[in-house]
């Protein structure tokens, strides 16, 4: 398994994650988050390597066709039902550990730094997976309506690093959304 595995999210203060399938405060943009976004996902650490961005169809399916894939990130899809990656998908994988396991074995030359992108129950298991984790949130300090949500950040399992290399410290406020960028590593048991 990677030595760190990442997770990155915007949550509303409800811990609310999506709506109808996008992001709750859409169709609002918020540019510089999303520049932030692709910044920590698509930045590898090591020259000649790629990260690795993970999620489930449904968080595939609701980036803009367009947009699909990821670029300079290898993208991996988790579901049970299709047989091949949906058109535009690197990989396929029926779980996150079978994602990890490709990760370790077939793109072990190629991979760099793990990203899990959402949705829900698969921040559930990043959570919940052992070893040294990392999650980047951004609290968007202003509630919309959700039907998707993060699961809860224990404090007995996770603490808020004070700050964390190019994550920007200072309040953020786009289109009249003000919000906060925010570091957690998992505290080992």
């Amino acid at each position: 398994m990677p030595q760190v595995l990442n997770g990155i999210v915007a949550v509303c203060p409800d811990l609310g994650i999506g709506r109808n399938g996008d992001l709750p405060w859409h169709p609002v943009r918020l540019s510089n988050e999303f520049r932030h976004f692709r910044k920590m996902t698509s930045i590898p650490s090591v020259n000649g390597k790629q990260n690795v961005v993970i999620m489930g169809k449904n968080t595939w399916f609701s980036i803009p066709e367009k947009n699909r894939p990821l670029i300079n990130r290898i993208n991996i899809v988790l579901s049970k039902q299709y047989k091949k990656p949906p058109a535009g998908a690197h990989y396929l994988a029926t779980d996150f550990s079978s994602a990890l396991r490709l990760v370790d074995t077939e793109l072990a030359e190629q991979a760099d730094q793990v990203w899990v992108i959402g949705g829900s129950s698969l921040y559930k298991e990043l959570m919940d997976v052992p070893g040294t984790r990392r999650l980047f949130v951004t609290r968007i300090l202003k509630q919309f309506e959700c039907d998707t949500f993060l699961p809860e950040i224990s404090q007995d399992h996770y603490r808020l690093l004070p700050e964390f290399p190019g994550v920007p410290p200072e309040l953020q406020q786009e289109n009249g959304i003000k919000y906060k960028f925010e570091v957690y590593e998992s505290i080992e048991q």
